[in-house]
């Protein structure tokens, strides 16, 4: 299978887990503040996860592959990071180095896109 497929799929799998964790945040949630962190979560894994499907066709070279998987690890840090917080009180401490990875993955991609 190619990589890009790889890069599509998970991409197409973290766009469904923002959708169920919006869902969940929406109805499963109590405490306003886990809900709004869940939501957060999950409209960055959905938004990264279908830019990741649909970027995976033209990642191109060491730098494309280098965007792709910041944006993808930036993606778990940061939406992982307060989705573990509002289900299982764990710390956020990773978030702020997801959402560098993700300025970075974007600014390496407005690169990757010029170089093409």
């Amino acid at each position: 299978m190619k990589p890009a497929a790889w890069l599509s799929a998970i991409g197409a799998l973290l766009a469904a887990a923002g959708v169920a964790g919006s869902a969940w945040a929406s109805h499963g949630v109590a405490d306003p503040q886990d809900a709004q962190r869940l939501q957060l979560a999950a409209l960055f894994g959905f938004g990264h996860g279908v830019a990741l499907a649909a970027l995976a066709p033209q990642v191109r070279g060491r730098l494309g592959v280098l965007a792709a998987c910041l944006l993808l690890m930036g993606t778990c840090l940061f939406s992982g990071s307060l989705a573990a917080h509002a289900l299982a009180d764990m710390s956020t401490r990773l978030a702020p180095a997801g959402g560098m990875a993700l300025i970075a993955g974007w600014l390496l991609w407005a690169l990757h896109a010029l170089r093409r």
